[in-house]
């Protein structure tokens, strides 16, 4: 499916239809405030292994990212952080940033791995984050690379449509994405740093 959202003010009946397919196990295409991400249920094992066998990796060892709502959902898959690290992503998200952090006991069985690490992203893009929003809870995510060694990510939905339309279940087209991934910082207990600089800015 090839679903037109508009992302300054999603349909809530597109919404659904979008949450009912994660739901039921369904692998989507959605836009960010970056680049476009392949994204499912982080509860739903067997979507998870769709998108690993999409990317052509192991899902044990992916570093796949959690899209959440919004930063109360950090304490549900990592472990505390220090106010240094709480106040960077509470001014940085929602942003262009994925924040590498100490993951605690349920990530690694959700993904049947010794995951020590979860990302976390809180994109600033209304329509990932209304999905969640009705979802209940975050999604997992990775990126789209584009087969055209320049142009590293794909940006066009309706190209991205026409190359995924019998891999994936939906494909949301929000518009034309970015061609630059967000900024990965990682943070241990107390102290931070910028491991991929993307469009994410520090000031």
């Amino acid at each position: 499916m090839f679903l037109k959202i508009y992302p300054d003010n999603p349909s809530l009946r597109q919404i659904k239809i979008v949450v009912e397919c994660l739901s039921d196990g369904g692998v989507i295409i959605f836009p960010t405030d970056t680049i476009y991400g392949l994204g499912c249920d982080i509860y739903k094992p067997k979507a998870v292994e769709r998108i690993a066998l999409i990317k052509g990796i192991k899902k044990q060892s992916a570093n796949f990212s959690f899209i959440c709502h919004d930063l109360s959902q950090l304490s549900d898959f990592a472990k505390p952080i220090s106010k240094t690290v709480y106040k960077l992503m509470r001014k940085c998200l929602p942003g262009p940033f994925t924040f590498i952090l100490e993951a605690n006991n349920n990530v690694p069985k959700l993904f049947q791995s010794k995951k020590k690490t979860v990302g976390i992203r809180v994109p600033d893009n209304n329509i990932p984050r209304q999905i969640i929003e009705y979802l209940g809870h975050p999604i997992m995510s990775t990126s789209i690379h584009d087969d055209d060694e320049i142009v590293e990510y794909s940006t066009d939905p309706e190209l991205i449509y026409e190359k995924y339309m019998n891999t994936v279940d939906i494909v949301i087209d929000g518009g034309f994405g970015g061609n630059e991934a967000s900024t990965i910082i990682s943070c241990d207990t107390d102290s931070f740093e910028i491991i991929r600089q993307g469009k994410g800015i520090i000031n």
